[in-house]
């Protein structure tokens, strides 16, 4: 990416020098390439492809813990648990906790396409972390972890 340097601010750095930004542009091209990735091999669309993967691997869930599980608000999950019930990967049930909720779970098909879709999403980290020796990836994810929990720290205590 080259961008003209401003002649008006030479006080702040240039916007593609801050780690949030370049994280939110890694995060972009990752996003756009593994959408299409799932739509062609798996033929779901992302969202509901992240939250298949999070049924197969921690079902029985709620929504709520679906929406956690994806890293999606509640609405997101909803409509993505609703779509993958509609195709016939996803079954709800009553909770066995309260009688009440539903339990999302994978269907027979749908644990086939969790397998491609973890098949897609390993592609898909080893393309894009690939560049990467083995210890600067287990360095990257070990400082991801820091900065993960450092954020769901700040996010209690505000």
């Amino acid at each position: 990416m080259t961008a003209q340097k401003s002649k008006n601010d030479t006080q702040v750095p240039a916007l593609e020098r801050f780690l949030t930004y370049r994280l939110h542009v890694v995060n972009k091209i990752a996003d756009r390439d593994s959408a299409q990735a799932y739509a062609e091999r798996c033929r779901l669309p992302i969202g509901e492809a992240r939250c298949l993967a999070a049924i197969g691997r921690y079902a029985p869930l709620s929504v709520n813990d679906l929406a956690i599980a994806a890293n999606l608000n509640k609405g997101q999950a909803s409509r993505c648990a609703q779509a993958l019930t509609d195709a016939g990967l996803v079954r709800k049930s009553v909770s066995p906790e309260d009688g009440r909720g539903v339990v999302l779970s994978p269907t027979a098909r749908g644990l086939t396409r969790y397998r491609q879709i973890a098949a897609v999403m390993q592609e898909r980290n080893d393309e894009v972390f690939g560049c990467l020796s083995e210890r600067e990836q287990k360095a990257l994810s070990q400082m991801l972890d820091k900065v993960l929990a450092h954020l769901d720290t700040a996010d209690i205590d505000e």
